[in-house]
């Protein structure tokens, strides 16, 4: 049975480097969690270096800004790095394109500096993907027609956001992941760069060494999140013990009603994903 703990203390002695997840874990898009935050400020203070590492299609300054809109502390992170950051290595050696680009107009951040021109799905050299247009109203079906013919044409979806969905307050809503799923689906050929996927754990532990001063054991690395797809398999492949948060966006399928976290439940969800976590607890915590 999974290893259920009361909060970070628990761990303080066995771990000097966190890797958090953001989204799901410090807050839900509209507020920040306090309890979390306080942890990974204590964490921080006298343990060692926080490594905030989202899945977020932006820019890690610009997902900075948010942070700091929804008042989550300076003081519960050390550094950020964002699947958009890892991305723009994949679009650079792409450019000048063009690119379809698929996605919000807040995403725009991620393409500056890289010398691309856009195009739409008929002349594009290839997709850029970053979520739905309109994540509030679209899901994946709304793409199908459009993704059967980007397929048969053969171009390449460099997905910036690997995440399926993440919570925006008490909703949960599609991300660029879950667009990327149905076009491999439709045969089409996706890249990404964030979690689960290598690059982004590689970018985290060199900003870790850079902190520390030397580059860390991984099995002094511990990394936190809520996704199985992304967080528990990055960490899984990448070596790496994982407290897995379970009021992210898995809440409804293994937290009690009274915010307990049901140690079966969590079992079963992990193994359904062929993921393990080392430990679990319902919120994050000291």
């Amino acid at each position: 049975m999974i290893r259920a703990i009361q909060g970070l203390a628990d761990l303080a002695g066995d771990y000097d480097v966190l890797l958090c997840d953001v989204w799901g874990v410090i807050h839900n898009g509209q507020d920040h969690f306090p309890m979390a935050c306080a942890a990974l400020a204590r964490w921080r203070a006298e343990r060692g270096p926080v490594i905030l590492i989202s899945n977020s299609p932006r820019p890690s300054p610009e997902v900075t800004h948010q942070l700091d809109s929804l008042d989550v502390p300076r003081a519960a992170w050390t550094a950020l790095v964002t699947s958009g950051d890892v991305t723009r290595t994949l679009l650079a050696a792409r450019a000048p394109g063009p690119a379809w680009a698929i996605g919000p107009e807040r995403d725009a951040p991620l393409y500056a500096g890289l010398g691309l021109s856009f195009a739409g799905p008929q002349e594009a050299a290839f997709i850029s993907c970053t979520g739905p247009v309109d994540d509030e109203t679209e899901t994946p079906e709304d793409y199908r027609k459009v993704f059967e013919l980007a397929a048969l044409r053969g171009l390449e979806m460099i997905c910036a956001n690997p995440d399926r969905v993440v919570q925006r307050g008490p909703r949960l809503i599609y991300c660029g992941g879950a667009l990327a799923e149905l076009y491999e689906q439709l045969g089409g050929k996706v890249t990404m760069a964030g979690k689960p996927h290598a690059a982004i754990y590689d970018a985290c532990l060199a900003e870790a060494g850079r902190l520390m001063g030397h580059a860390p054991a991984r099995r002094r690395v511990l990394a936190i999140g809520d996704g199985v797809a992304t967080d528990v398999a990055g960490a899984n492949s990448q070596g790496l013990d994982i407290l897995f948060v379970a009021g992210g966006i898995h809440a409804a399928e293994i937290v009690r009603a009274d915010g307990t976290l049901d140690p079966a439940a969590t079992e079963a969800l992990l193994a359904a994903g062929g993921g393990q976590a080392t430990c679990a607890m319902a919120g994050l915590t000291w």
